[in-house]
């Protein structure tokens, strides 16, 4: 090993360390608890299925009542948290910019009559590929995305959507927060690249570019192919007959090719997983906004919030699947073709969230617990980002301690599934604050044979809707009293 390579450990492995003091001291209240289930959560062999397997880690020194106990009645000083997730070392884009994709994944609690704030989850590929609203916890992750395919990310927020939460405003002042913290932490100052925010289909990227546009962000998000967009309104000419002048132009309907004309911007570039790549671009193109819905509070006239609309076409997809259009809008009014390029591009690696998701759900088992209160689902959606955190920072110490089966890979492309293997050998040349446990008699709980007379409350699922009005469930009529038309 190099003197250049034993140097990079080095600091890796105190960067490790700090983090990890950092994350102790953001405890409070069975905080030594928390910081042991963190570890057998990184320790233990295999896929998370029970909170009791992590009980029985050799790294949780602690009973299985002091589990729940930490989950459910631990504090957590997440402000802090966030700070420190903040100042840790985040991937960047070839040229070094920040890149942060925002996505919404449920946590599903379809039978938990006793668990409140649940919200209708919309979900796909459940019982015959049908879309589904299903009750459970929604939250918003905010990740930093890397450059080229990688399945690594750096989560740096989580927020629980509640009953009625508008998701745009939630996530607008999500963003306005991190994108503060990461100033205030020195990763990004005057002069830098703007950060970008990578948003899907279901989000409002329009009205959230108009919410942040007092921050150094551009917005670039995916739309649906049926929008109808605006051109620039033509320059006034005066007329007799008086009349106001245009606010918007002609119409761009996505569907229909006879309203495109011809694109400020064209390229076809040649990539290895979907053959030529066709990308064209429409400048200062803007939504025709109506004083409904989400604007319908707006005050004084509407804004045009002008971008630049991509339309991407693909030879073949790697799943063999009929490539369809892919139409993203991004909040920058103009671009030149090496920009759109870059912009489509960047969009594709928005994907990698995907990853991070398959990773906490089938392998940390995020959504595993059943947990009955949101804020003990808080301890552990935040313990799950930690603990993902201290694998990508550990992700330059790890060794590939792989299955017979398995293909060996260079040790800069371990995984982070293959590097929490190896986690526990990290583990023990680090510093663990956590005081060990003091021994103690089980109370005498319940007495046998009394019944409990303390029921749980039940909750009825989004009381609210997102237009801040309650849900009223609708009236079934009983038989035989269905009105009936006379005329």
């Amino acid at each position: 090993m190099s003197v250049l390579q034993q140097s990079d450990q080095c600091e890796a492995f105190a960067t490790l360390s700090r983090f990890r003091d950092d994350f102790y001291d953001c405890l409070r209240g069975r905080g030594d608890a928390l910081f042991e289930l963190c570890d057998a959560l990184l320790c233990t062999d295999g896929p998370v299925r029970t909170l009791v397997d992590l009980a029985l880690a050799p790294e949780h020194r602690r009973g299985h009542g002091a589990l729940y106990g930490a989950l459910n009645h631990g504090q957590i000083e997440v402000d802090r948290l966030r700070h420190a997730l903040a100042g840790c070392p985040l991937p960047r884009a070839a040229d070094g910019r920040i890149v942060l994709a925002v996505d919404v994944s449920p946590w599903l609690r379809p039978d938990a009559a006793t668990s409140d704030a649940r919200s209708f989850c919309h979900t796909y590929g459940r019982g015959e590929n049908k879309h589904l609203m299903i009750p459970g916890w929604l939250y918003s992750w905010i990740v930093a995305l890397e450059t080229g395919r990688s399945s690594w990310t750096a989560p740096l927020d989580a927020i629980r959507l509640r009953p009625g939460d508008d998701l745009a405003a939630v996530t607008a002042d999500q963003v306005r927060d991190l994108v503060s913290r990461l100033i205030s932490a020195g990763q990004w100052h005057e002069g830098d690249p703007l950060v970008w925010i990578v948003v899907d289909a279901g989000y409002d990227v329009m009205r959230l570019a108009y919410l942040l546009r007092d921050l150094p962000v551009e917005l670039l998000g995916r739309l649906r192919s049926d929008r109808v967009m605006r051109r620039p309104a033509p320059p006034y000419v005066y007329s007799p007959t008086g009349g106001r002048p245009p606010k918007h132009g002609s119409e761009f309907i996505f569907k229909d090719t006879r309203t495109w004309d011809r694109p400020d911007t064209e390229t076809k570039t040649t990539t290895t997983r979907y053959g030529t790549a066709h990308a064209q671009g429409w400048d200062r193109l803007h939504p025709e906004l109506q004083q409904r819905s989400a604007w319908r509070d707006h005050p004084g006239k509407l804004p045009v919030i002008e971008g630049t609309v991509i339309r991407l076409q693909v030879d073949h997809l790697p799943s063999g699947g009929d490539p369809k259009p892919l139409w993203l809008w991004w909040s920058r009014p103009t671009a030149t073709p090496a920009e759109v390029d870059l912009a489509w591009q960047t969009f594709l690696r928005r994907f990698d969230i995907e990853h991070f998701f398959r990773m906490i759900k089938q392998t940390l088992g995020w959504t595993t617990p059943k947990l009955r209160g949101p804020d003990a689902a808080d301890n552990w959606s935040w313990l799950i980002t930690v603990a993902y955190t201290q694998l990508r920072l550990a992700r330059p110490l790890a060794i590939d301690l792989r299955r017979p089966w398995e293909r060996p890979v260079p040790s800069n492309q371990l995984t982070p599934a293959r590097v929490r293997r190896g986690f526990r050998h990290l583990r023990a040349k680090t510093s663990t604050p956590a005081e060990v446990p003091k021994p103690s008699m089980p109370g005498p709980g319940r007495p046998p044979g009394s019944k409990n007379r303390h029921r749980a409350d039940r909750y009825d699922v989004g009381l609210m809707l997102a237009t801040g009005e309650p849900h009223r469930r609708p009236t079934h009529h009983k038989v035989g009293t269905k009105p009936r038309r006379t005329g």
